[in-house]
């Protein structure tokens, strides 16, 4: 398959009226995000509230975090990148040389904006988040805390909007959402050197043409859960996988999110909604991004809804799925008896 460059497939949906009281102001953008769900399972949403922090001074707020230095990066980092540490699932992933994909940064948790009440001792998706001493960034812990709720209020506001669409009570989802597995990530894709590259054994790292052309940094997947929240840097390289099988660029447009659906959300709706393949290219040029992954909490039954057969799929708890979903990521590799035989359903975060 060739890379594409029709951005005009990644629909652009006017969200502001969802956050409107009134019902009847819904129905257009019910019909446009139940579209782009169904058609190509990725969205730019546009018209977010004002309190929504999607302004570039914000983004650059959050990955203030790049700028520390190597030591305090590494006391963040997951017990697989530092033994000594005892987080497992939460904190810091550096770079990994010789992979299709070449990024850094963090994951943090519900904690940050929620405190110790959705940390369980002994598993590891629910073990706190590590930060930052507050005196190196000041006020960034109290910022990151502020982007995780506004977040979780679009996520929950657009999950709702599917729920109509789909014939379903607007609050469906929400029990198994609230105080859930929710990460937010900051990442930083740094240019790739010659090395690097050549470093690579797996040759479809280059897209176009050697030495000059577009080449892997973000290996091609798609998202293990339910509705990703997306703030772009304004730098291209985001790609979605059309259902003709082109690769079409998701445009870095100021002021929105972007917007796609994973795994479970496919699962769960009975295919109704997609999870769409993705990846992201690199040229030469740094590229940040700040996804939100909005997921269920790890004791979450998913179970076929009821518009859809009892017997439509097994039902199973979200947690297990995750933990066996992620550790197949490079920078959750080798962790995979890391949980254990925690399966304590009665432990509701």
């Amino acid at each position: 398959m060739t890379s594409g460059n029709n951005s005009s497939a990644i629909p652009l949906i006017d969200a502001g009226p969802l956050f409107d009281g009134n019902p009847a102001a819904w129905v257009v953008p019910d019909r446009a995000l139940f579209a782009a769900a169904r058609d190509t399972g990725f969205a730019c949403i546009a018209g977010l509230p004002a309190d929504i922090p999607l302004k570039p001074a914000n983004r650059a707020r959050l990955l203030s975090i790049f700028g520390l230095s190597a030591a305090e990066k590494y006391s963040l980092s997951r017990r697989k990148f530092a033994p000594e540490n005892r987080n497992i699932y939460r904190g810091w992933f550096p770079l990994q040389p010789g992979n299709l994909t070449s990024k850094e940064g963090i994951d943090m948790g519900g904690d940050v904006a929620h405190g110790p009440s959705v940390t369980v001792a002994g598993d590891p998706l629910r073990e706190p988040s590590p930060l930052p001493n507050a005196d190196r960034l000041p006020g960034w812990r109290e910022f990151v805390a502020t982007y995780y709720r506004a977040m979780e209020r679009v996520a929950e506001t657009l999950m709702r909007s599917l729920c109509r669409s789909l014939g379903l009570p607007a609050n469906y989802f929400d029990d198994a959402f609230r105080l859930g597995l929710s990460t937010l990530r900051l990442i930083r894709y740094p240019p790739r050197s010659v090395a690097d590259l050549a470093a690579v054994a797996d040759p479809t790292v280059w897209v176009e043409p050697r030495a000059t052309g577009r080449h892997i940094v973000g290996a091609a997947h798609t998202d293990s859960g339910f509705v990703t929240l997306l703030a772009q840097d304004g730098v291209s390289g985001l790609q979605a996988r059309s259902l003709d099988g082109r690769w079409i660029d998701v445009p870095p447009l100021e002021g929105t999110v972007v917007v796609n659906f994973g795994q479970v959300l496919e699962q769960w709706s009975a295919g109704r909604i997609r999870a769409t393949e993705h990846r992201v290219l690199g040229r030469g040029v740094e590229r940040n991004s700040i996804p939100f992954f909005y997921e269920a909490r790890a004791d979450a039954t998913i179970a076929p809804l009821p518009i859809d057969p009892p017997d439509q799929f097994v039902p199973f708890e979200y947690g297990d799925f995750l933990w066996k979903r992620m550790t197949s990521f490079v920078e959750f590799r080798g962790i995979e008896n890391e949980r254990g035989s925690f399966r304590d359903s009665r432990l509701r975060v």
